[in-house]
């Protein structure tokens, strides 16, 4: 039985503008964002969006400035109303939702992680941490103890007592995402998150951001223009463009198998052999003898290491301790070299 997605995007379209509903038989007789905006003074900021995000996943939607990215993720708390579509939590219609239904499901149901931290200058680092729980009026006593116990998590005991002015830009992130996870959401939304760090801060934010869901699977929502954040983090991935989804998936399949000339150019400067793993370019298992033993989610990078560049090794795959294929050196060699793109 297929699982019932988290979180279901069907048929949302976002138009701004006096009279979006009337320009809705223009959008579906095909007109685009460039002439809609010259045309009739409307932006189309979404067009057909239809995304299913699965429970105890990271789905990355990712694009350019003026993609769509962000009026996404505010469509799903509803802090942006869609001139059209479906949007579904757990199957429930948030479009049919009350204002305290609204309410609900924006204080125990979602959690928002912003790009500019949006702390409290003058409340303490423990009560910025602790503010969802204030919201929903627990005792002092609660709110402080899950508040320090998530602080002490992502690496802040002991700044409890500190203002945000007090903190560095990396150190203030992590504030926000203890508010976030303070708050026990099941979703977390994350708008550019990491975009506002050096790029040091931004990878350990990253890799603190992946420890953490190994252990807590949450659904998580994470908005970003960078193809090599979106390539690390994401377990399925939805590139938009324009407003629309110009391709999602898995995404080690989108870097091998780009769907236009779009994505084939936004994926040609990626370091392939850092980002594909295993599991991507093996085959099954056919080879009498192994060259050595490798893991289904190590980076190609690591196998050009251990075979010393040499590409007559074949070696065993394990998930764990399980075989599950093997990779052929020739294969990965092959899976480095970026299609051409189609529109040059």
């Amino acid at each position: 039985m297929t699982q019932e997605p988290k979180v279901r995007l069907r048929g949302v379209y976002k138009i701004f503008g006096s009279e979006p509903e009337s320009m809705m038989p223009h959008v579906h007789g095909g007109m685009g964002k460039e002439e809609l905006l010259a045309e009739h003074k409307h932006v189309l900021g979404l067009q057909d969006i239809n995304v299913d995000m699965q429970a105890g996943e990271i789905t990355v939607v990712m694009g350019l400035s003026g993609s769509g990215k962000s009026t996404l993720i505010r469509h799903l708390n509803r802090l942006i109303e869609p001139t059209a579509g479906e949007i579904l939590i757990d199957g429930d219609d948030v479009m049919k939702q009350s204002e305290s239904g609204l309410r609900a499901l924006r204080q125990e149901r979602m959690s928002m992680v912003f790009q500019k931290f949006a702390l409290l200058p003058h409340r303490t680092v423990l009560q910025n941490a602790a503010m969802s729980l204030n919201v929903r009026g627990m005792d002092v006593q609660t709110q402080e103890k899950e508040a320090a116990k998530w602080l002490d998590r992502v690496g802040l005991g002991g700044y409890e007592n500190r203002y945000p002015s007090q903190l560095s830009g990396g150190m203030q992130q992590r504030v926000g995402i203890a508010r976030a996870l303070t708050a026990n959401t099941d979703i977390m939304l994350m708008d550019e998150a990491f975009s506002a760090l050096d790029p040091l801060i931004r990878t350990d934010m990253q890799n603190l951001l992946l420890e953490l869901q190994a252990e807590l699977q949450k659904t998580i929502i994470f908005i970003t223009h960078d193809l090599d954040e979106a390539l690390k983090l994401a377990d399925h991935l939805v590139i938009l463009k324009d407003g629309a989804v110009v391709q999602q998936g898995e995404p080690q399949g989108i870097l091998l198998n780009p769907a236009d000339p779009y994505i084939e150019d936004f994926v040609s400067d990626i370091n392939r052999a850092r980002v594909l793993r295993v599991k991507s370019v093996m085959g099954a298992l056919s080879a009498k003898k192994f060259s050595g033993d490798v893991q289904l989610t190590d980076n190609l990078e690591s196998l050009i290491a251990l075979s010393e560049g040499d590409t007559s090794n074949i070696y065993r795959v394990l998930d764990g301790e399980t075989p599950v294929g093997q990779l052929d050196m020739r294969d990965l060699v092959k899976a480095l070299v970026p299609r051409i793109s189609s529109a040059a």
